[in-house]
């Protein structure tokens, strides 16, 4: 094993290092994605109804939220490279027990062990890149991981269904086995360890309470936005205070904190979390609320539908290494106001599509929204992991995947709450909210403007 040098790793090994992150961050997107497709194919051979499937979905991104810090923390103290390699092999044989599954429960159960891999992948990829990458260079390689997350998304579609047209479903998830130990293989050849290592200790009770803290979050947005008992969201959310209370004081007094609130002191890193959050929720309302309209307002099948999404990831691909160059010189906060803005106006220009509308008339709507969702995220995330001190990578990857996490979680919630508040127009709701919310962090992003820009600490 290579250790990394100060300033990133020579070219030869660079390239191996960055193909192991690049191929375990694809199996970790796309396998949401082709489950989501699959689903009612799922229920239908597993004798499930359509409520219950949803626990396949569920269970996957439940297990990632409650874990995703802890597994940041642990990579701090551990080494990134050793709970990313851990990640890999256990997302890698909980899909073969995905594939073997008999029943909606053995599914799920083998979906939250999965969800613990994926977790792990996703919680310190970002912090990798920053020791693969020369500091001049880290916009490119976000850039790298940002085109890598976009067409996994654009391609998860795509792949389930040529999958689907000559396979059974537990194919879906047996692919990811041979990927998941390649990956395995090249990371044990080509990833670097850290240079600098966390000092303090794991602490198994900040993880159950962060466990909590965040599980009674998604119970209550999910249960208030499902029209659930009111008394029971208000349980819920009397919980989440007061273990939270005590988890947040917990935090501050730790030197190794699981989670990073001390980072929030950074104003710069402060802002660029509450933007991402506000990003994602309002990319989540649109990507969530458009099927339903395409489909059930337009008639368009399920193919159709697919096609027309795809410019919004497609474009994001095609932007997101412009994006990476720019960061080296432009300021994350004018770019990402600039591309949030774009972004505004898309969801906007959505909202307010004819009755009936051309096909290309919904396609440069959704380009204009991937265009600008791509300027933003790539500077975005490197203005976080930059921000921290380079010994608290792990910490500030992890608080990246929570803020994505939260806003697409919230987004969900949201959209439900659309369509019962609003049951005849529950898309064009929900895509006039998603354009607030976009306004809203294009706002907080130029607050960023007058911060000095990240630098290596």
């Amino acid at each position: 094993m290579t250790l990394s040098s100060s300033d990133g790793l020579p070219v030869p090994q660079r390239y191996g290092a960055i193909l192991a992150i690049a191929l375990g961050i694809t199996v970790s997107v796309l396998d949401g994605a082709i489950a989501n497709v699959a689903l009612p194919t799922i229920a239908r051979d597993l004798n499930a109804s359509a409520a219950n499937s949803i626990w396949v979905i569920n269970a996957y991104q439940l297990a990632i939220t409650v874990s995703l810090l802890s597994l940041a923390s642990l990579g701090d103290l551990l080494g990134y490279r050793r709970i990313y390699q851990w990640g890999l092999l256990v997302f890698s044989l909980t899909s073969l027990f995905c594939a073997l599954s008999d029943s909606l429960t053995t599914l799920t159960i083998a979906r939250v062990l999965q969800g613990f891999g994926a977790a792990a992948i996703m919680s310190v990829n970002t912090a990798l890149i920053r020791i693969i990458y020369p500091q001049r260079y880290l916009g490119r390689g976000l850039a790298i991981n940002a085109l890598i997350v976009a067409f996994s998304s654009a391609a998860g579609p795509t792949v389930a269904a040529g999958i689907l047209s000559f396979a059974s479903w537990p194919w879906l998830f047996a692919i990811n086995l041979p990927i998941g130990l390649a990956a395995w293989l090249l990371g044990m050849r080509y990833l670097p360890a850290n240079s600098q290592k966390s000092r303090g200790r794991f602490d198994p009770l900040s993880a159950v309470m962060n466990a909590l803290t965040f599980g009674l979050l998604i119970a209550a947005l999910s249960g208030f936005a499902q029209g659930q008992s009111l008394t029971l969201v208000v349980a819920e959310l009397a919980a989440l205070l007061v273990i939270g209370w005590f988890f947040v004081r917990r935090q501050l007094q730790q030197s190794a904190p699981l989670l990073p609130v001390d980072l929030l002191r950074i104003p710069i890193f402060a802002l660029s979390m509450g933007t991402s959050i506000c990003s994602f929720a309002a990319q989540m309302l649109a990507m969530v609320s458009l099927p339903f309209f395409l489909q059930q307002v337009l008639g368009r099948d399920e193919v159709a539908t697919g096609l027309l999404l795809t410019p919004w990831p497609l474009a994001i691909v095609a932007v997101a290494p412009l994006a990476g160059r720019l960061i080296e010189h432009v300021h994350a906060g004018l770019l990402g106001a600039l591309g949030l803005g774009l972004f505004a106006l898309g969801l906007f220009l959505l909202a307010t599509l004819p009755q009936n509308p051309a096909d290309l008339d919904i396609v440069w709507r959704m380009a204009l929204c991937g265009i600008g969702f791509g300027l933003f995220q790539s500077p975005n995330n490197h203005t976080i992991i930059s921000s921290a001190p380079r010994h608290r990578s792990g910490g500030a990857s992890g608080m990246l995947g929570t803020a994505r996490l939260l806003g697409q979680t919230s987004g969900a919630a949201l959209v439900a709450l659309m369509f019962n508040l609003f049951p005849e127009n529950g898309t064009h709701a929900s895509l006039l909210l998603a354009g607030s919310c976009a306004t809203c962090a294009a706002l907080v992003s130029a607050l960023r403007i007058r911060q000095p820009r990240a630098a290596a600490h």
